[in-house]
């Protein structure tokens, strides 16, 4: 559902993100880690289209991001770590916009709106401006616009920065139903327990490179370690290191 072949990424002399190739099925919950400066988000915004890279290629349901963005957009949903949304809009008119923007009818706008709507307590706020929404409260209207038109792939960055726990464990708990009824997710976060608790998988990527990919059980054992994934994150990502054999892979 996701493949990175060969991306590069260079913005002058830093080369932000070198040789990534990388597949991820149908339904699997995906999780990338990596100190900052790793790439992560470079990787990400190659892959939803936001910029072109520098070699290799991104591919999202089958469809090329770069040669065919339209059909490629039309099956991913991005979530940024800093969501831009229209200020002047209502969070009501806003999710109507997205909606509307992937064809949807009317009818299902009002049903999936209202739905998800419920689920992340904004319909007190459905009314009100955006601009005077708390940070946390725009996150959420952002998550939703995301889920509205049930995509095939979702990907998100940060996606938990500003949400309360409660909020925070609805999410969790949606990405989780989606990916098991086939969503694809890919997600790069700081918190190691989210991807401890939620990923199939986990990329560890550093200094560009995707250094290791598995399993929580196989980046400890590839790490040396026995204990929480920190533990394997830090041993992993303290010096550079060249690719694991068999743990770094196309393949799932």
């Amino acid at each position: 559902m996701i493949e990175l072949s060969h991306l590069v990424k260079r913005f002058g002399e830093l080369v932000a993100v070198q040789d990534l190739s990388l597949r991820i099925p149908p339904g699997e919950f995906f999780a990338l880690l990596g100190p900052n400066a790793a790439g992560k988000t470079t990787t990400i915004k190659v892959l939803v289209g936001l910029i072109k890279p520098t070699a290799g290629t991104a591919h999202v349901a089958g469809f090329d991001v770069q040669a065919q963005p339209l059909e490629a957009r039309r099956r991913l949903a991005y979530v940024p770590d800093f969501p831009f949304l229209y200020d002047k809009l209502t969070p009501w008119e806003f999710l109507r916009f997205t909606g509307q923007l992937f064809r949807m009818a009317e009818t299902r706008i009002e049903r999936e709106t209202s739905a998800l709507v419920a689920r992340f307590n904004l319909e007190p706020y459905l009314g009100q401006p955006i601009e005077g929404l708390s940070h946390g409260t725009r996150q959420r209207v952002a998550i939703v616009s995301a889920l509205l038109h049930a995509p095939e792939v979702i990907v998100l960055d940060e996606p938990m920065v500003g949400l309360d726990p409660h909020h925070a464990r609805v999410l969790k708990d949606i990405l989780k139903e989606r990916s098991r009824a086939g969503m694809t997710v890919f997600i790069s976060t700081h918190q190691l327990s989210i991807a401890e608790e939620m990923a199939d998988r986990i990329g560890i990527m550093h200094q560009g490179r995707l250094i290791a990919i598995g399993t929580g059980e196989e980046l400890r054992r590839l790490s040396g370690t026995a204990g929480a994934l920190e533990e394997a994150f830090l041993a992993l990502t303290a010096a550079e290191r060249p690719p694991a054999p068999g743990l770094v892979a196309t393949a799932p």
